[in-house]
């Protein structure tokens, strides 16, 4: 029989837990991975990910991709969404956004590896994409292509 995976310590999994205010009262959390012996990749996409231009005001939105090779941990995804969802009223340029947060996933989870591709749609006329990556990949580990289209408007 599979041993149960150890999620005592979590305050958010099975709870009704309120939208965080901001990103840094956003609790993320993380579980024993159960695979750790094994390099392998695990792959987050926000395809509706939201912030506010930190001058105008206005929402900016992003088509966010995570990348990861665990090491002992692994991000637990409801704490990842709430996360994401707290980012809907922070003030924040595109490249602030996305290279915080793959810094605080991989201070979080310490993992072999990480990236995260945000692909940004335009402001004022001009799409914004922003890459940030840690660690090496692994040797032999398949990461497919993020297959997220650079922008294109109505070409």
């Amino acid at each position: 029989m599979a041993k149960a995976p150890k999620t005592a310590t979590l305050s958010q999994l099975g709870q009704q837990v309120a939208t965080p205010v901001s990103p840094e009262e956003a609790v993320l959390e993380r579980v024993p991975n159960p695979q750790a012996d094994t390099n392998y990749v695990a792959r987050f996409t926000v395809p509706e990910f939201t912030s506010l231009c930190p001058v105008t005001g206005q929402p900016d939105f992003a088509h966010l991709v995570i990348d990861y090779v665990p090491g002992k941990w692994l991000v637990e995804s409801k704490s990842l969404k709430l996360y994401m969802q707290s980012f809907r009223n922070h003030g924040a340029f595109h490249e602030d956004c996305t290279v915080a947060i793959g810094k605080r996933l991989a201070k979080l989870l310490a993992p072999r590896w990480l990236r995260i591709g945000g692909y940004w749609y335009p402001r004022g006329g001009i799409p914004i994409d922003v890459f940030w990556q840690t660690g090496k990949l692994p040797t032999g580990v398949w990461v497919p292509d993020q297959g997220v289209a650079p922008y294109r408007g109505r070409g």
